[in-house]
């Protein structure tokens, strides 16, 4: 695992090289939106304005088995409604460097929601239907999304040609250096505007290769024939883009799974061995898996980990994978290698949690320059 401080000050000073003398880069993402509320559950009230959380996941899972045959009552407190959803988090944070960003999804129907407002200042933002809900209860030791994905079936393929436009769809995929397509799970005729794609788009593509970034969002709950037909259709973009797909460490065991591979890692070295066997059997140009304490990168079979930045007391942890899955992205985008572009993402979500804002080319190279403690 790579994790010296001479490493991350010298990716600093690539990263800041390359931007300076980079072109322009745009970025065309979709396809989900959601309004976020990050909640706090009540363990204990003082008085009306203090009280003590429920500090982990476990802890609310034994608090609601308790609660079993007998019922219970839980307080959630607000702690801030904000732009969700995959794609408009990351996005936005690719807004943030600076990247000249189109984005089409569930914004908001027939009016953009207010709460993407600030997004659609720094970026082209188009809505087709309305968006999801989110409660994103958060613990220190992870989150529970608590959906309401009703709108989620109106992003599909015709509304996108009705309320975006097949000319100005071609023209984003023909130009973009990167495109993103995510929240896979969550999007239910996904897996159909990819093949409407690929038999309606693809072939009138006339620009240089580029690259397109995939994140199927928590499987889970899809049965593995859906998450079989995900695959094979990512692997089909391969044919004009250099394919990315980038999985949490939860999501990359539901693949392992599915594609035959029995592993539960839990260190660094079983997590790149895992890696090494999913891109065996989905072979995109690079594949990536981002854990809390570190990330790792496979291309042509061959794995790379970096290490991140713990935080024991973050501000915000919904939306840490997809600032994680901007920042690599900006690592590649810029010519870095996998090593360099994994230190871009555990770097970006790394001073997300800690700040709870998008950092800047030059605050991402300022964290790496002065790795936190912890």
């Amino acid at each position: 695992m790579i994790q010296s401080q001479e490493f991350r000050s010298s990716v600093a000073d690539a990263l800041t090289a390359a931007a300076a003398s980079s072109p322009p880069l745009t970025a065309f993402v979709g396809l989900d939106g959601f309004v976020d509320e990050i909640l706090h559950v009540v363990d204990r009230r003082q008085d009306a304005e203090h009280y003590d959380c429920v500090p982990t996941i476990a802890a609310y899972a034994a608090r609601l088995a308790a609660a079993a045959g007998k019922s219970t009552n839980v307080e959630l407190v607000n702690v801030m409604t904000k732009l969700g959803g995959n794609g408009p988090i990351m996005a936005n944070a690719l807004a943030h460097f600076g990247i000249a960003v189109t984005y089409v999804g569930s914004l908001g129907w027939p009016a953009l929601h207010p709460v993407f407002a600030p997004f659609a200042q720094r970026a082209n933002v188009h809505t087709i239907c309305g968006a999801g809900l989110t409660d994103a209860l958060e613990f220190t030791d992870g989150k529970i999304m608590v959906g309401k994905h009703y709108t989620l079936k109106e992003v599909n393929w015709t509304n996108l040609m009705e309320r975006f436009g097949r000319e100005r769809f071609l023209a984003q995929m023909n130009t973009a250096s990167l495109v993103g397509f995510v929240n896979w799970t969550m999007l239910p005729y996904m897996s159909d505007i990819w093949e409407s794609i690929q038999s309606e788009i693809l072939p009138k593509l006339t620009g240089p290769r580029r690259r397109i970034f995939f994140d199927l969002a928590d499987p889970e709950k899809r049965v593995e024939a859906d998450i079989r037909r995900a695959l094979d259709l990512i692997l089909k973009f391969q044919s004009h883009f250099d394919c990315i797909l980038g999985l949490n460490e939860k999501e990359a065991v539901e693949i392992g799974h599915v594609l035959g591979i029995k592993s539960s890692p839990t260190t660094a070295e079983e997590l790149a061995v895992l890696g090494t066997e999913i891109q065996k059997r989905v072979p995109v140009e690079t594949l990536v898996i981002h854990p809390t304490a570190y990330a790792c990168a496979v291309s042509d079979g061959k794995a790379v980990v970096v290490a991140g930045s713990l935080c024991k007391k973050p501000r915000i942890t919904t939306g840490a994978g997809d600032h994680f899955n901007s920042g690599f992205c900006l690592g590649k985008l810029l010519g870095l290698d996998n090593a360099s572009s994994l230190l871009c993402g555990v770097s970006t979500s790394g001073h997300y949690v800690r700040t709870a804002q998008s950092p800047s080319i030059e605050q991402l190279a300022s964290f790496m320059r002065h790795w936190p403690a912890e």
